[in-house]
C-alpha cells in the first residue's frame, strides 16, 4: 500500500469518485461526466494502481464503491467547493464573470422569487447560468450535502422539531435571509375576518385544512399554543387546492405570504394577519466557502434583492 506521502489524486478523479457513488455505475457515471465509460474505468485503474487500494469492486453486474472509494466520495464535495472557491476568485481577478450555479428552492419560492432572480442575473449578469430543483427544506439541505446543488433556499419554522438547520446542516454555512409572515385563510364573510388580525383562539371550533407535513406540525404547534387542538378535516400540499377548499366553507387554514402570492387570489378567500412572530424564517444554505466563488456570491446576492422586490410586490391583505 502507498505511504501517506504518496497520495496523488487530483480534483477530476474526486469529481469521478463521487459521480461512480451518486449515479451506481461506470457507465452512468461516464455519461453524467461526459466521459467515455473506457476512458473512465481507465482513469480508476490508474488511481487504484496509484493509491495500492481497490477503488470500484463488482456486485453482480453493477460495481460499487470499497471503503476507500466512500473515503474518497464523502470528501470530495468539500475539495471541489474549495477548490471551485479558489478558481473563481482567480477568474475574478482576470475580470471573468461567468459560472454554473445550481440552486435548490421550496415550492412557494418557485413562482415568487426564483423569476425575479434568474431575471435580475439575466439583466446584470448574464454569464452565470442557473439550474434550478424544487425541493422541500430537508432535502434541499441534503442536496448541498451532496454536491448536487451549491446554494439550498430552505425555511424553518419556531419550535420546529424537525428543523433542516440543525443537525442535518452540520458543517455547512446557513445565513438568514428573511422572514415569511404567516396568513390565516378564510372564506368571505367569515366573522372574524372584520379584525386586522387574528386570533386563532377565536377559531378553535372551526374545520381545519392542514398542508404540508412540515406546515401541519406548525399548525398544530400555533394552535396548542392558543389551547387548542385543530379539528383537521382535510390535508393537501396544494395551496390552490387549500384556497378552492376554504372559497367554498370546508374549513379554514394558515399559509405562508409566498405561497398566497404564489397565485392570483383566489374569489371567495379573505387573508389576515396571525400574531406579530409567527412567521417561518427563510434561510440559504450552502457548502462551508461556497460564497467564495464569484458566481455563488453572484447569485446569493442577486438572491435578496428577489426576496426583497417580491416582499415589496405582494398584495396587502384583503
Amino acid at each position: 500500500m502507498a505511504d501517506f506521502d504518496d497520495l496523488d489524486f487530483d480534483v477530476q478523479t474526486l469529481r469521478v469518485v463521487k459521480a461512480i457513488a451518486d449515479e451506481g455505475s461506470l457507465t452512468a457515471a461516464a455519461e453524467a461526466l461526459g466521459y467515455s465509460q473506457p476512458a473512465l474505468s481507465q482513469q480508476m485503474r490508474r488511481l487504484e494502481q496509484r493509491l495500492g487500494v481497490p477503488i470500484v469492486e463488482r456486485a453482480g453486474r453493477r460495481v460499487r464503491l470499497t471503503e476507500a472509494g466512500r473515503v474518497l466520495a464523502r470528501h470530495a464535495p468539500a475539495v471541489t467547493t474549495a477548490l471551485d472557491a479558489a478558481a473563481g476568485e482567480l477568474a475574478e481577478l482576470r475580470g471573468l464573470r461567468s459560472g454554473r450555479v445550481r440552486l435548490a428552492g421550496f415550492p412557494s419560492a418557485s413562482p415568487t422569487l426564483v423569476p425575479r432572480l434568474l431575471a435580475d442575473l439575466a439583466e446584470h449578469h448574464p454569464g452565470i447560468t442557473v439550474t434550478y430543483l424544487e425541493a422541500e427544506p430537508p432535502e434541499a439541505v441534503e442536496a448541498v450535502r451532496d454536491d448536487r446543488v451549491d446554494i439550498a433556499l430552505t425555511f424553518s419554522y419556531p419550535g420546529d422539531r424537525d428543523d433542516p438547520h440543525r443537525l442535518s446542516a452540520r458543517g455547512l454555512a446557513v445565513q438568514t435571509i428573511g422572514r415569511d409572515e404567516l396568513l390565516a385563510v378564510l372564506p368571505i364573510g367569515h366573522p372574524a375576518a372584520a379584525a386586522a388580525s387574528i386570533d386563532l383562539a377565536s377559531l378553535a371550533s372551526e374545520d381545519w385544512i392542514a398542508g404540508c407535513p412540515r406546515c401541519r406540525g406548525h399548525l398544530l404547534e400555533v394552535c396548542d399554543r392558543a389551547g387548542f387542538e385543530p379539528r383537521i378535516t382535510f390535508e393537501t400540499d396544494n395551496v390552490a387546492a387549500v384556497e378552492g377548499l376554504v372559497a367554498q366553507g370546508i374549513g379554514v387554514a394558515t399559509l405562508p405570504r409566498l405561497a398566497v402570492a404564489s397565485f392570483p387570489p383566489m374569489p371567495g378567500i379573505v387573508t389576515r394577519a396571525l400574531p406579530p412572530g409567527d412567521e417561518r424564517t427563510l434561510h440559504v444554505v450552502t457548502a462551508q466557502g461556497a460564497d467564495r466563488v464569484p458566481s455563488v456570491r453572484t447569485t446569493l446576492a442577486a438572491l435578496l434583492r428577489a426576496l426583497e422586490a417580491a416582499s415589496a410586490a405582494m398584495a396587502p391583505l384583503g
